[in-house]
């Protein structure tokens, strides 16, 4: 597996209803900063997108925010683009995300909606293809994953998942424990305390 520099992270515009997605967010986001990974995300200013920023922000990090100009108004209004230290803008979301990928050494999908969702699936699908090799993550706080997990796993016992070596994303319940994770050298342990699995 190739160094890792960059980490895309995927999450909701929203909130959400449980407050310790915000709290997992922006801890994340210091972590990344403090283990001097990049952070490459939607440039949203809004929900856990926004706290995943604030986080890495806070402790110095870089970060790396890519969005489409007709969701500027609605994601990330005012001036709150100025603060990121590397701004791409996009002309449509497919647009967004191949460039999100290209910018990427490694994909973390947070609680989120269906746009969070197409985004894992996407990256899933092209691993599942050989098109890359780069580590995915689930971040299951509070088991917000657990359906789509257990959907993925329903698909894999019907034979729809081919190419099951390549789709073994990282499942994993803490924020902290997502970074050390993602660079630790060598392979993956599947007894790691801190991965409660992998597809």
């Amino acid at each position: 597996m190739s160094t890792i520099t960059s980490v895309c992270v995927y999450c909701g515009s929203s909130p959400g209803r449980d407050g310790s997605f915000l709290e997992a967010g922006r801890k994340l986001g210091n972590d990344l900063a403090r283990a001097g990974l990049r952070l490459v995300y939607g440039a949203g200013a809004t929900g856990i997108m926004n706290a995943v920023a604030t986080g890495c922000l806070e402790e110095g990090g870089a970060v790396t925010g890519i969005i489409p100009r007709f969701l500027i108004n609605k994601e990330a209004p005012g001036s709150s683009l100025d603060r990121l230290d590397d701004l791409i803008l996009t002309d449509d979301m497919h647009q967004r995300k191949h460039i999100m990928f290209d910018r990427s050494d490694a994909f973390v999908a947070l609680p989120g909606g269906i746009g969070t969702l197409e985004e894992i699936v996407e990256i899933m699908t092209w691993a599942q293809l050989g098109r890359h090799e780069k580590p995915i993550v689930f971040a299951n706080f509070s088991g917000f994953w657990g359906p789509m997990l257990s959907l993925l796993s329903h698909m894999k016992a019907e034979g729809f998942i081919h190419s099951q070596e390549r789709v073994r994303p990282l499942v994993i319940d803490r924020a902290e424990d997502i970074v050390p994770a993602l660079t630790r050298t060598g392979a993956y342990s599947e007894g790691d305390p801190a991965i409660i699995g992998r597809l």
